[in-house]
Order: C-alpha cells, then structure tokens, then sequence
C-alpha cells in the first residue's frame, strides 16, 4: 500500500487541526499563569498523535518527512498561539 501524495497530507493536517483545537482549548480554559505549560503539553500531545497516526499507515517511504512535516506544523501553530496569548495578557 503506497500513500499518495492526497492521503499523506490527510494525515498531516489532522495533526495540524488538532494543534489548532488544543490551542483554542488551552487558551479558553487555563489559567493565563499556567498557559505556556500547557501548550507544552499540546505540543506532546500533537507529537503522540503524529506519530499514532503515521506508524497506522505502515507505510516507510517518507515516514521523517511527514512526521517532521507534522510537528514542525504543530509547533509553528502553538508558537503563534503563544504569541497571541502573551500580547492579549501583556
């Protein structure tokens, strides 16, 4: 079973989209003390799934690429998350 190149960026981006809802959960529902700590935690989350995600394909052709694609995306979407939250509680 080979992944086209559609179904790889399927698993991707759902990494992305989880990034994005832990994200906005983190900022509704946690202490702004206790924010940054918890989006640390998003950050593992998001690489735990990536990883559930990518090793259930059983696909080894480009494995690196869509993992670091994956949390290189999630990282970049709580940075900005982090961003946005220590310019509202400045």
């Amino acid at each position: 079973m080979t992944l086209t190149p559609k179904r790889a960026w399927r698993g991707i981006v759902s990494v992305w989209v989880a990034a994005v809802v832990l994200a906005i959960v983190v900022g509704v529902l946690v202490d702004p003390a206790l924010r940054f700590s918890w989006l640390a935690l998003a950050l593992a989350a998001c690489a735990l799934l990536t990883f559930c995600i990518q090793l259930g394909t059983t696909e080894k052709t480009g494995f690196i690429a869509r993992v670091s694609a994956s949390v290189a995306g999630a990282l970049i979407i709580l940075s900005i998350a982090a961003g946005i939250f220590t310019l509202l509680y400045i």
